[in-house]
């Protein structure tokens, strides 16, 4: 088992490169809401997705140093468990924007904020392992 201050300093990448996907999932989720309105759900789950496709190719590189040679199988795995994330994501938002009646926006930062510690973990053990 890797020492816990490895694992501490791959979650900090980990979660950089997440801010990076923040931006381009509030970017595009933003866009096809506020501009094409488009149904904030199905905007949400088309940022979350983009971002999550930008995530994995920097996670790849940079967080996991991966050189696998099935990036076919790595991008798979880490798309699976981000769109269990986006389960996760939509249900926290739901929650707490239609049922606690929070910010659409504050409640979208939290969701990302739970799925961003089950994208770590699975990723941590299941794609790049």
């Amino acid at each position: 088992m890797e020492n816990w201050e490895h694992i501490f300093w791959l979650f900090v990448k980990f979660a950089i490169v997440g801010g990076s996907g923040v931006v381009v999932d509030f970017g595009i989720t933003y866009l096809l809401k506020e501009k094409a309105n488009m149904n904030r759900y199905i905007a949400n789950s088309l940022g979350f997705i983009t971002a999550a496709s930008s995530n994995f190719f920097l996670n790849r590189w940079w967080t996991f140093h991966s050189h696998n040679p099935h990036i076919s199988r790595e991008y798979f795995s880490f798309i699976g468990i981000a769109i269990v994330g986006l389960v996760i994501n939509n249900a926290v938002l739901y929650v707490l924007h239609e049922k606690a009646h929070k910010h659409f926006y504050l409640s979208k930062l939290l969701a990302i904020g739970v799925v961003t510690l089950w994208n770590f973990v699975m990723n941590y053990f299941f794609t790049f392992q």
